[in-house]
């Protein structure tokens, strides 16, 4: 995989414009593009991790960006959706404001899997520049244009 995030990506599982403004409805949504993934061997058990993890700390890293994980057994292998908000998802007791949210599941047994895709995350969504070019993207398919174009250019 080598911190590939377009190898992980797909348009079915990008949704721009999330319905909800709030954190659990935001998560909710996004979750549910996981929903018959190949890899999602117990989608409810997944969603279930994935509650729990967020429970335990803050997923929001800052610049509107939000990165809900798990690790769990109910994944064979990485999985990742995205979600974009113009509206902004409260999160963080109301502090934060999350335009982009990128929901990853990863197998227990893959951690250093796990640790190259998100450092590859925040390489990808580090520059400005580079988060309008994920914020404007008019279609799921540019939204992954955009990522490949990024990961290119920074040799990802």
């Amino acid at each position: 995989m080598a911190g590939r995030i377009s190898s992980l990506l797909d348009p079915a599982r990008i949704v721009l414009h999330l319905q909800s403004t709030e954190r659990g409805g935001a998560l909710q949504e996004v979750a549910q593009l996981l929903a018959g993934h190949p890899d999602v061997t117990d989608f409810n058990g997944f969603y279930e991790d994935l509650l729990i993890r967020d429970r335990l700390d803050s997923t929001c890293l800052g610049n509107g960006l939000a990165l809900p994980h798990a690790r769990t057994a109910h994944v064979r292998n990485i999985v990742l959706a995205v979600g974009r908000s113009d509206a902004g998802i409260l999160f963080e007791h109301g502090q934060d404001h999350v335009n982009l949210l990128f929901m990853l599941g990863t197998p227990v047994s893959q951690p250093g899997e796990y640790l190259v895709v998100l450092r590859a995350l925040c390489k990808i969504c580090k520059a400005p520049a580079d988060r309008a070019a994920l914020l404007t993207a008019p279609t799921p398919a540019d939204f992954l244009a955009a990522v490949a174009a990024i990961e290119a250019r920074l040799g990802l």
